[in-house]
């Protein structure tokens, strides 16, 4: 138990017969930034054991196309209890690799992407991964955890016969556990940029907690391999305010201010399966071909200090965004 809390990475459901799932969320996109992909593979396990199964998901940013694959719960191992190390049917997923071996009645995917260059979210012992202290609470209803913030690609993936290179590309890993998705959520991904290096996290979430519930969040923002953090948990404020399928993001802490101003095509957004309600169901709205502009002030100094637009950015939506919006 206490391995798995100081290493998030990690699968949570061994000791786990129902009412939760876990699953780890991998993107990839390619050194032009025409071609972006996510795959999650992950496992689901109901209270009704005809609702638990594994699963693989497949996002194609450029063309919106989802896909669920659908798999018998035994199909899902876990490989190892030191590092994230799984498989789904006959992929496989860790934080060295992937390689994907799907063949189905709509889909033919096949092919290795190798990480490297890996740059993690700071943390500590007290403070474990991106949620930090609130690994040690039990009994929340989503944990979340990221992975990865930035890393280098090397290797191709073919789908359907379309051949796609990710060699010098960009990818990204974070994962959820629980028993269901938030109420209510925003989040939003960027490491694909032109001038600078930097990465982008941003999640925001209305969470139930014992008898009553809070708006949470977790951004960090690496430029230049310096990092900026702004949570609930470092006492950072935040604003949002939305306009039809676009957030515009402010949040601040003692020294430094960040804007995050998001741009996308409805056409772009995908819809795709959460857990609610004892059940996988229809949930996600998520766009990968979106853009999004961020800036960082130094306070103390009235300076910009990173003002940039980045492309193939993750925007998602789910349950009642007037929640997130409330506070």
């Amino acid at each position: 138990m206490l391995k798995n809390i100081i290493n998030p990475d990690l699968y949570h459901g061994k000791n786990r017969k129902s009412n939760f799932f876990e699953g780890w969320y991998f993107k990839l996109v390619d050194k032009n930034m025409n071609n972006v992909i996510s795959t999650i593979p992950g496992i689901y396990l109901g209270k009704s054991t005809e609702n638990s199964h594994s699963f693989i998901q497949i996002l194609q940013g450029n063309k919106a196309s989802y896909s669920y694959k659908k798999f018998t719960k035994d199909k899902f191992i876990s490989k190892s209890n030191i590092e994230l190390n799984i498989s789904v049917a006959n992929s496989n997923f860790s934080l060295k690799e992937i390689s994907l071996n799907i063949n189905d009645s709509t889909d033919n995917i096949t092919g290795l992407i190798s990480f490297k260059n890996l740059l993690k979210w700071p943390d500590s012992l007290i403070n474990p991964g991106s949620m930090g202290y609130y690994n040690f609470i039990p009994s929340m209803q989503c944990y979340s955890q990221v992975s990865v913030m930035d890393m280098d690609l090397e290797g191709s993936l073919c789908i359907n016969g379309s051949e796609i290179d990710f060699s010098g590309g960009k990818g990204y890993i974070e994962k959820n556990w629980g028993s269901a998705f938030p109420y209510s959520w925003t989040w939003v991904q960027c490491n694909s940029f032109k001038n600078r290096k930097a990465s982008l996290s941003c999640s925001i979430g209305h969470i139930p907690f014992m008898i009553t519930s809070f708006r949470g969040f977790l951004i960090g923002l690496f430029v230049d391999d310096k990092f900026y953090k702004f949570t609930t948990i470092n006492k950072s404020t935040l604003t949002i305010v939305q306009n039809s399928l676009d957030v515009i993001i402010t949040t601040e802490n003692k020294k430094f201010k960040l804007l995050i101003e998001t741009k996308t095509d409805k056409s772009n957004f995908m819809l795709c399966m959460g857990p609610r309600d004892d059940k996988m169901v229809p949930l996600v709205e998520e766009n990968l071909k979106a853009s999004v502009k961020v800036t960082l002030i130094d306070k103390t100094i009235s300076k910009i200090i990173f003002c940039e637009n980045g492309l193939c950015c993750g925007i998602e939506y789910g349950g009642d965004q007037r929640m997130i919006l409330s506070e």
